[in-house]
């Protein structure tokens, strides 16, 4: 076995075949236990070791490179996990409230009464904090408001809009083209009126979060009571921390609705997450189409490949059997 010892650099001992060739017996020693080691510095004849002392210098290195690896793995162990303070038991969130919502499925489709419902509950209720910055007025059409419903509906906001002749800004009635009006201008004030938090934006919320139009139905109806800590936090078993600062929005008889169906949680809830669903995705139902169009033509298209196969093969396979 040759270890080559070049300047301070161990390398590990490789064992050689037993068998001595031609070639090699003149340049290493036919003893077993004793091993040439090469000292290129002086570039002089070799230096002769016993192979016990070889293994035992390599593997006194190899021990030390896998204890210095050792310790730096604690190291980094005690950095991420033991170093910050000992938190309390992580709280660990309800399962979501199962909705039978009638977008779900390759073949589902929005219910334009619900969505209708829905939108009331968002204008009355959750647009006093959230923001619909995504949705324009115009977009109402596509679930049912006519034309005249609509001019309607953006004219009863103010917009902000300039500059005029003498270069300052001015508010104006709103048109169809107009984005949904945020209720607050800057994320500060925002904060400030909500217990430090800035609601978010719920032109998405759906495809934001996981399990999204389950987990806002759950959210809406989870709360116990109206309970709230020292920090005006509420408790709700179905947010990821357990506590949030969004007060309970809806009660009993809030909306007005029309004809027989009542304002209770539960519907209010099931309306808005139908009219949220649909400002999430309001491609949906087209895009069920074409893709039922699609697979439907791959589908045709694979028989006609397969009977066309057949037809033109059929004689070679009449001759293999």
């Amino acid at each position: 076995m040759l270890v080559k010892n070049r300047s301070t650099v161990k390398y590990p001992i490789i064992p050689e075949y037993p068998f001595v060739t031609l070639e090699h017996s003149f340049a290493t020693p036919k003893h077993p236990f004793v091993i040439p080691v090469l000292n290129t510095r002086i570039q002089k004849k070799n230096k002769w070791i016993p192979a016990s002392r070889a293994r035992v210098t390599s593997g006194y290195f190899l021990l030390k490179q896998w204890l210095f690896k050792g310790l730096n793995v604690f190291a980094i162990f005690c950095i991420l996990f033991l170093s910050g303070p000992i938190s309390a038991e992580e709280f660990i969130p309800s399962p979501n409230k199962k909705i039978d919502g009638s977008f779900d499925g390759i073949t589902g489709s929005f219910n334009r009464e619900s969505i209708q419902r829905g939108y009331k509950v968002y204008k009355e209720v959750c647009a006093a904090c959230h923001s619909m910055n995504r949705v324009a007025f115009r977009n109402l059409q596509d679930i049912g408001f006519s034309e005249e419903d609509v001019k309607q509906i953006a004219a009863s906001y103010q917009v902000k809009d300039g500059l005029n002749d003498l270069g300052e800004m001015f508010d104006r009635p709103g048109i169809p083209s107009d984005y949904f009006i945020a209720p607050f201008d800057t994320k500060e004030a925002a904060a400030a009126n909500n217990n430090g938090a800035v609601p978010p934006d719920l032109s998405l919320i759906i495809k934001a979060r996981h399990d999204g139009a389950n987990y806002v139905y759950s959210l809406l109806t989870g709360y116990q009571n109206d309970e709230h800590d020292e920090n005006d936090l509420y408790f709700n078993p179905y947010f990821p921390t357990g506590k949030l600062a969004m007060a309970p929005p809806l009660s009993e008889g809030m909306v007005e609705y029309d004809g027989t169906r009542q304002a209770t949680v539960e519907n209010m809830a099931y309306d808005v997450v139908n009219f949220l669903q649909w400002t999430a995705e309001p491609e949906l139902e087209r895009r069920h189409k074409l893709g039922l169009k699609v697979v439907t033509y791959f589908i045709i298209l694979t028989v006609f490949f397969v009977l066309t196969n057949n037809k033109i093969w059929s004689k070679l396979y009449k001759k293999k059997r």
